[in-house]
């Protein structure tokens, strides 16, 4: 199943695997490590037995069945920071063999000592997509915390991480190497997009961790151009504007599901209006409460709607102090 190039000798390395999914989170932050450390390939997995095929793919008119995905472990020798194995796998199976494929590669990490396993996960989150992505961290050992609790990322108190980037990390447990899942936001109407902000955001801290000062420039580039291209997009959705120029970068089906999270977006949920509309007769008796308010608004992203509302606040306690 994982046929090896070469045997490089490492100590006690740490080992980083990456899939694609939401956002293109985890598979670009681990692609981007391996292309900046310059890592080198020394092993494939090959993995045909998990993979059934959903479509045959044609090329000048020859159908032919497709390849089966594979993929490649690197690894770099570190100078200043740690030893480290990346590997990066070109899809994930079937759930029914997640467990079977992470026992897999989970051993291959044994084979190399490794000392600690680290995924990569996207958290889909009522943010707006110009807001930049906060880290989070989960570990499968509360000793593993500290050093990014120090850091300033919050911990992911509860929830489940989903699919290989968080499977491994169980297996990885069952066989007694720690392991830890850093985490970073994104906008739950932006899943099927790339999003650079939450790649950022785990790269900073990763780099803090390996101890290797990373060039973001280009990623920050190439957020500033994703950002520009969704503010078109949901202009072009919401009836705004016209179709942006050249080919859309997503599929009818993609713009379809956006255009349902957009909607669910912009529509809140009666509980949460019924509970804003509480803190804004609350906050007329006792202005204080208007910072609670606040908070609420920008979490729900609403505060736009309800600007004025909630500047008249001010306003009526301005005349009342006149008054007096």
């Amino acid at each position: 199943m994982i046929k090896e190039i070469v045997a490089p000798k490492l100590k006690n390395p740490i080992f980083i695997a990456a899939w694609p999914g939401m956002g293109e989170v985890a598979y670009r932050s681990a692609l981007f490590l391996k292309e900046v450390l310059g890592a080198k390939v020394f092993a494939k997995l090959e993995a045909a037995n998990f993979f059934k095929p959903a479509a045959v793919t044609v090329s000048k008119g020859i159908i032919n069945m497709p390849s089966a995905p594979a993929g490649f472990f690197y690894y770099y020798k570190g100078k200043k920071g740690p030893d480290m194995i990346i590997f990066l796998g070109e899809a994930q199976p079937p759930l029914e063999h997640a467990e079977a494929l992470s026992v897999a590669i989970v051993n291959f990490a044994k084979k190399y000592k490794a000392k600690l396993i680290v995924t990569f996960a996207a958290k889909p989150e009522p943010i707006d997509h110009k807001e930049d992505s906060k880290a989070l961290v989960a570990s499968t050992h509360p000793d593993n915390l500290a050093a990014f609790e120090k850091m300033g990322l919050r911990t992911l108190s509860q929830g489940q991480i989903s699919g290989l980037n968080g499977i491994i990390l169980g297996v990885g447990k069952r066989k007694r190497i720690k392991g830890l899942c850093l985490l970073a936001e994104i906008p739950f109407y932006t899943v099927q997009i790339e999003n650079p902000k939450a790649t950022i955001a785990i790269l900073e801290v990763i780099g803090k961790y390996i101890k290797i000062d990373l060039d973001l420039s280009s990623m920050k580039e190439r957020s500033k151009f994703i950002e520009d291209e969704i503010d078109k997009l949901i202009a072009y959705l919401k009836g705004e504007a016209p179709q942006p120029q050249g080919p859309l970068p997503l599929s009818d089906e993609d713009i379809d599901k956006i255009k349902k999270d957009l909607a669910a977006y912009t529509k809140l949920p009666q509980s949460v209006r019924d509970k804003i509309e509480k803190l804004f007769k609350e906050a007329e008796k006792d202005i204080t409460v208007a910072n609670k308010l606040k908070k609420e608004l920008d979490h729900w992203n609403v505060y736009n709607e309800y600007e004025d509302k909630f500047l008249n606040l001010f306003k009526g306690k301005g005349k009342k102090e006149e008054s007096h």
